[in-house]
């Protein structure tokens, strides 16, 4: 130490050393009471971040999993001491979960003034919205002279390849109309068994007249030719509404509609009209051939089935199957039918979102 601070401290004649170190105790307390601190606020921080993850985790459990089975797996998600204070399902199927966690921290410093533990409370709200959890699929018209098949497919959580969740097929009857009519078949799919839900059977005849024809019958006129078709549809069961599908466990929906080439000599999956034989709901490339409510997909979008399905009521959807969008009107599409939606508590993990 140098001699001129050796000095100052050992001076009788003035009373700063006692001073000094009188000062240096609530300096050291304020110094270790702000490391508590510190330590205190990332403490919470993890906490609530980690309360956040245990909440969201119990709203991908089945809807008929207990309040009491749900605390067990908010602590073990957790690593500590939560409580599960309410998990809530509306009639429409929205959830509200409440949580909160609790800590009481040892501190270090803070000792000093008899403070031995900081509690440390975190509290986690979630809500989820109603989801898609069944659609219902039946045919209206499907036209063209292509067959086709359109095919539903759902993804569960954590699946890499989709499953085939329904089929509509389609069979061009030949007859040289110009819009073109045949038959229509709508699968479920469990696994690898199909079971056939609607058939819809397209007629058409050449007539003299529109005059009288039966109310439905669907008209058309190419020069001097008329042509009356009519489609009769059989239900199975005949009470059936048609493809039931049950979506609940799904997290990813896709539509695709295949056209079988005609020409696979040109290779490249093109149809001698230069569009894609394949088309997909999840490829903006090609899902702007699908029509929602008569509206277009824009380009370049990626459709979610989830969203385009609404609950309790009935949209109308349609694919133009790869002839000319070139008016970019409902009037393009060959391959109507309807999709009913309902909606409830869901395990998609996608519909929740944090509100505390």
């Amino acid at each position: 130490m140098p001699l001129s601070a050796r000095k100052f401290l050992k001076s009788v004649s003035g009373s700063f050393a006692p001073l000094l170190a009188i000062l240096l105790i609530p300096m050291v307390a304020a110094l270790g009471f702000s490391i508590d601190y510190t330590s205190a606020v990332s403490t919470r921080a993890s906490m609530q971040n980690a309360l956040d993850a245990a909440s969201l985790s119990i709203t991908t459990l089945s809807t008929d999993t207990s309040l009491a089975d749900r605390q067990v797996k908010l602590q073990e998600a957790y690593l500590g001491t939560a409580k599960l204070d309410s998990f809530v399902v509306a009639t429409d199927g929205a959830a509200s979960i409440k949580a909160s966690a609790g800590f009481a921290m040892p501190t270090n410093f803070m000792q000093i003034a008899r403070i031995n533990t900081v509690q440390i409370g975190v509290a986690s709200a979630v809500t989820k919205r109603p989801a898609l959890v069944q659609a219902t699929f039946k045919v209206d018209k499907i036209s063209g002279w292509w067959d086709k098949t359109v095919t539903l497919y759902g993804t569960k959580p954590g699946d890499a390849a989709a499953n085939k969740l329904m089929r509509i097929s389609y069979a061009y009857n030949r007859f040289g109309d110009p819009k073109g009519y045949g038959t229509s078949s709508v699968y479920t799919i469990n696994g690898t068994t199909e079971t056939l839900v609607q058939k819809q059977v397209c007629t058409t005849v050449t007539v003299t007249s529109f005059y009288g024809l039966p109310t439905g019958t669907i008209t058309q006129i190419s020069g001097t030719r008329k042509y009356a078709t009519t489609c009769v549809n059989t239900m199975y069961p005949a009470t059936g509404a048609g493809a039931v599908i049950d979506v609940k466990d799904m997290d990813n929906l896709s539509l695709e509609m295949k056209i079988p080439n005609p020409n696979p000599g040109l290779g490249g999956g093109y149809l001698a009209s230069g569009t894609k034989e394949t088309l997909r709901s999840d490829d903006p490339a090609t899902s702007d051939r699908l029509f929602i409510d008569k509206v277009k997909t824009l380009a370049n979008t990626t459709v979610d089935i989830f969203e385009a399905v609404p609950c309790g009521i009935t949209s109308s959807q349609a694919w133009e199957d790869g002839g000319s969008l070139t008016n970019n009107t409902i009037d393009d599409a060959d391959f109507s039918y309807f999709v009913t939606g309902k909606c409830a508590f869901n395990k998609r993990p996608s519909e929740t979102v944090l509100t505390q």
